[in-house]
C-alpha cells in the first residue's frame, strides 16, 4: 500500500485512545474494568420483544431515510408535548454518533469555528477537524462548570457552532439552568447553531435544562444507546428546525441511508419501559466510588451520565493509568483522551458492584504509591 493513498484527513486525528484501553484490555486475564462507557444492564425485555417480533415478521428492509413513520410519530408526539414549538422536527439516525457525523457534514464548512468544552466527548473535536472546522476550546476546570462569559469570550466572526453536552463525557456534569440558558441566549444573539448533545438526560440525578427550551434553533440529539442498554443497535434521532433536519436527511440518504430497522422496532418499544430503576442503581454506584475513594482523590461530584473524572493523585494521568493497567489490571481511561491536560482520568462506574468494589481496593494502593 502506498501512504499517498491516504487522505489529508486521515491524519488530522488519530485511533481513539480509549478503543486503544479496549485492546489491551481484551489481552488481560481478569481486568477490573471501568473504562467502558456504556450501560452494564441489557436491554429491556420491551425491547427484546420489539427486535423479535420485527424480526419474526420479517422487518429487515430499508426504512425510509428519516425512520419509521410510526416511530417518528412516537418520538415526535414526545418532543412536542416538551417544547410545543411550531417548527421542531425528527428524524431517527444510525446512533447519536451517526447525527454528530451528519450535522458536521451539514453544518460546518472548511475554516468555521466551532466552540467545545474541554473536556470534551472525544468524537467531537476529530469530527470537527475531519471536516476542515477549526475547533476553539473553552476550558472547564476544576469544576466543569459551563460559563457563559467564557463563551461570550471566544465567539469570533467565524464562530459557527457550540456544541454542548449535559450530563456531559467525561465529566458527569449537569449544566444549570442558568448557564444552558446563558448558552442559549448567546447562540441566538449571535446567530450561532447551538448543538446538544443529551445522550445521558435519562441519567442525571439533578433537574435537567435543555437549551432548547430558550432557544427554538438549538439542534437536540438522543438515542436509546445509553438509556435503554443498546448501544450496538445503533439507534439514535435529533430534532430541530425542519430545514435542519431535512439537510441532515440528506446527507444520510447518501451514508448511512437509514438507521437499522430491527433496531428502530426495538427502541420504539422500549419507550414503555420503566428505566427509574437502572437511574437509581447508577446513582448508587456513583456513591459508592465517592465514598470508597472520595477521601484520596479531588473529585468533581458528578451529577449525571455514569463517569466520573478525578484528578491522578500523582505523575501524569497517563503515567497514573499506565500503572494502574499494568499493576493492577485496572482499565480507565487518561484524560489527554478528552482534553488538552493530562491531569484527570475518566471512570465508567457503569459495572457490577463487584468490579466497582475491586477497582476501590485498587484505587486506594495507587493513591499511596507517590
Amino acid at each position: 500500500m502506498k501512504d499517498s493513498w491516504l487522505s489529508k484527513r486521515s491524519a488530522s486525528f488519530s485511533s481513539s485512545g480509549i478503543r486503544k484501553v479496549f485492546d489491551l484490555g481484551a489481552k488481560l486475564a481478569d481486568p477490573i474494568n471501568l473504562s467502558i462507557g456504556q450501560p452494564d444492564f441489557d436491554m429491556p425485555a420491551e425491547c427484546r420483544q420489539g427486535a423479535i417480533d420485527a424480526v419474526n415478521s420479517h422487518k429487515s428492509g430499508y426504512t425510509p431515510t428519516q425512520g419509521l413513520k410510526v416511530f417518528l410519530d412516537r418520538i415526535q408526539a414526545e418532543v412536542d408535548a416538551e417544547y410545543h414549538h411550531d417548527d421542531r422536527k425528527v428524524f431517527i439516525a444510525s446512533g447519536t454518533s451517526g447525527t454528530l457525523l451528519l450535522a458536521a457534514l451539514s453544518f460546518i464548512d472548511p475554516g468555521d469555528e466551532v466552540i467545545l468544552f474541554d473536556p470534551y466527548f472525544v468524537m467531537y473535536e476529530s469530527l470537527v477537524k475531519l471536516i476542515g472546522g477549526v475547533p476553539v476550546l473553552i476550558d472547564t476546570y476544576p469544576d466543569f462548570r459551563m460559563d457563559p462569559d467564557k463563551v461570550a469570550a471566544a465567539i469570533t466572526p467565524k464562530t459557527k457552532m457550540i456544541i454542548m453536552n449535559s450530563p456531559a463525557n467525561p465529566t458527569g456534569h449537569v449544566a444549570t439552568r442558568e448557564e444552558t440558558e446563558g448558552i442559549a441566549n448567546l447562540a441566538a444573539k449571535h446567530g450561532i447553531l447551538l448543538v446538544s448533545d443529551e445522550i445521558y438526560r435519562t441519567f442525571c440525578h439533578v433537574p435537567f435544562t435543555s437549551p432548547a427550551e430558550f432557544n427554538p434553533d438549538t439542534l437536540v440529539m438522543n438515542g436509546f444507546s445509553k438509556s435503554h442498554g443498546m448501544p450496538g443497535w445503533r439507534v439514535g434521532y435529533a430534532h430541530g428546525p425542519a430545514k435542519l433536519i431535512e439537510t441532515m436527511c440528506k446527507f444520510q440518504q447518501y451514508s448511512f441511508v437509514c438507521a437499522p430497522q430491527v433496531g428502530q422496532w426495538a427502541a420504539m418499544a422500549g419507550l414503555a419501559a420503566d428505566m427509574s430503576g437502572e437511574i437509581a442503581n447508577y446513582k448508587r454506584k456513583r456513591d459508592m466510588i465517592l465514598d470508597g475513594i472520595g477521601d484520596l482523590y479531588e473529585i468533581a461530584k458528578p451529577e449525571g451520565a455514569f463517569y466520573m473524572f478525578p484528578k491522578a493523585p500523582w505523575g501524569t494521568a497517563s503515567e497514573f493509568v499506565e500503572r494502574a493497567i499494568t499493576k493492577y489490571s485496572l482499565l480507565i481511561i487518561p484524560g489527554n483522551v478528552f482534553s488538552v491536560r493530562d491531569t484527570h482520568f475518566r471512570i465508567s462506574y457503569a459495572a457490577s458492584d463487584e468490579t466497582i468494589k475491586r477497582g476501590i481496593e485498587a484505587f486506594r494502593k495507587l493513591a499511596e504509591e507517590k
